[in-house]
């Protein structure tokens, strides 16, 4: 089974909060959720594949198609491309078919956003053609190129600030260039679901960086804090 890590909570503003925000239980052998919390898991997808799923990649399946309406563009940008959510809307949107352009720091890491299929290019660059959507998880570092990048009637759609929240926005360029700014975070039930049919239907899996024992987990929390990770950092209670 798919777990969908939303829960109802009353005493969030929000009416419900991820798991781990108030409710015990994401790093956790067993974990006691709703029963409508559970999904399917597809044929042939494993379950180290499937735990990326409900969290960075349902977050970059909405950040695409919920928000940032990509069917009705060609060309998306990614920031930051290296990063779990990042990375998931880079290797979703060549999958859909898109011109993808995704900055990262690291050459290393650039190689690989190549190999996923993306136009690689050092953060700041200019890019070939101004883009309908902007993925945007870096914050106040990548956020003025966002907006430079953007094609008139663009979405920067935000989901993180790992590198600040409080960005100079142009207004001028905001409006003259009729640009939407959206924010998002996680998605819908429904929209899980419509993830998992397009990755069985189109063979795409999640990006695994690493795969660590549960005994392990230090481990894989010092792998996260080293920077070089590339995708989704895994723990496997069963190993």
């Amino acid at each position: 089974m798919v777990v969908y890590p939303l829960i109802a909570d009353p005493g969030d503003p929000r009416g419900m909060s991820i798991l781990s925000e108030h409710f015990q239980g994401t790093f956790a052998e067993r974990v006691a959720v709703p029963r409508s919390n559970l999904l399917p898991l597809p044929a042939g997808l494993p379950a180290t594949d499937a735990a990326c799923l409900p969290t960075a990649w349902l977050t970059a399946w909405r950040m695409l198609t919920t928000k940032g309406r990509v069917a009705d563009g060609e060309s998306v940008l990614v920031q930051g491309a290296g990063g779990g959510v990042a990375t998931a809307a880079v290797a979703l949107a060549v999958a859909l078919g898109k011109r993808v352009y995704a900055t990262s720091r690291d050459a290393g890491k650039r190689e690989r956003i190549a190999e996923l299929g993306a136009t690689a290019l050092e953060p700041g660059a200019r890019l070939p053609e101004r883009v309908d959507v902007v993925i945007e998880t870096v914050g106040a570092a990548t956020f003025d190129h966002s907006l430079k990048s953007a094609a008139p009637m663009a979405r920067i759609v935000v989901s993180g600030a790992t590198a600040g929240h409080e960005p100079k926005v142009n207004l001028r360029r905001v409006f003259a260039m009729q640009l939407e700014i959206l924010g998002t975070s996680m998605g819908t039930p429904g929209e899980l679901t419509e993830l998992l049919a397009f990755c069985a239907e189109h063979g795409v899996r999640p990006v695994v960086d690493s795969v660590i024992p549960f005994s392990r987990i230090e481990d894989a929390f010092a792998r996260l804090h080293s920077g070089e990770v590339f995708g989704k950092v895994v723990l496997d209670h069963t190993a």
